[in-house]
């Protein structure tokens, strides 16, 4: 049998769950982050601009693809518009 001291050094820390690829963010906290409210951040979600998957009546969010998300305010690499061709111009 193990000792309790033996369990704890077994279990993962906190702070290691939080930051595993397959850690959750709560509606609640998305909505803390960006100052809204839950229901906005359901539409959201709901509108494909915040990144999640239903599952029947709940929204699944992971934490890694939520934070990707808000560092690029969710814009996807490679969109927004083109650059001008750079010209240069002899005398």
């Amino acid at each position: 049998m193990l000792s309790s001291n033996t369990m704890a050094d077994v279990q993962p820390k906190a702070n290691e769950l939080a930051n595993s690829p397959s850690s959750r963010i709560s509606v609640l906290e998305i909505a803390r982050r960006l100052n809204i409210g839950r229901l906005a951040v359901y539409s959201m979600l709901e509108q494909g601009i915040i990144p999640g998957v239903r599952l029947g009546r709940r929204w699944i969010i992971t934490r890694q693809a939520y934070l990707t998300w808000e560092s690029t305010c969710g814009v996807q690499s490679g969109t927004g518009l083109p650059r001008e061709p750079e010209v240069d111009v002899l005398n």
